[in-house]
């Protein structure tokens, strides 16, 4: 059998044939071999700067349509007893360019204890959760897709 190759977002309702289950730092690569939970190899071939969503459906040229899945991964959860406290922290990662998933009444990023130390030194609680990680697209993306930039 021939490997299947996803090449573009669906919009709207559809029914996935398979789940693809990724991480956040594979959830932002256009092309990419991988295999579907079920065990089978496929290609991504997607339009470049794409970013996956948990929730998206992605297709082939031939009709096979893939469910995608945001992976569990190890976050570091900030909370506050404020919000303005917990925009002071959004703040501080954001200046250092770190992903950030805002949440109501917390912060998820990354694992890294260096911004955990960082972070509790502002103040902060910082919690510990395996979890999807979903973080906010960048105010220079365009529907959902998000343009990393190498320094």
């Amino acid at each position: 059998m021939q490997r299947s190759t996803l090449t573009h977002r669906l919009t709207g309702q559809a029914v996935a044939d398979a789940r693809l289950i990724l991480p956040f730092h594979l959830r932002q690569k256009s092309r990419l071999l991988t295999t579907l939970e079920g065990g089978e190899e496929i290609g991504l071939l997607l339009p470049r700067g794409t970013v996956l969503r948990g929730g998206d459906l992605i297709a082939s040229d031939e009709g096979r349509i893939v469910e995608v899945v945001a992976a569990p991964e190890g976050v570091s959860v900030v909370t506050a007893a404020a919000s303005r406290e917990l925009a002071r922290a959004a703040y501080h990662l954001g200046n250092r360019h770190i992903a950030v998933q805002v949440l109501d009444g917390s912060l998820h990023y990354l694992h890294d204890h260096v911004l955990d130390d960082m972070v509790r030194g502002l103040g902060f609680t910082i919690g510990y959760a395996s979890l999807p990680f979903e973080p906010e697209a960048g105010a220079y993306s365009h529907s959902g897709h998000v343009h990393d930039h190498e320094h």
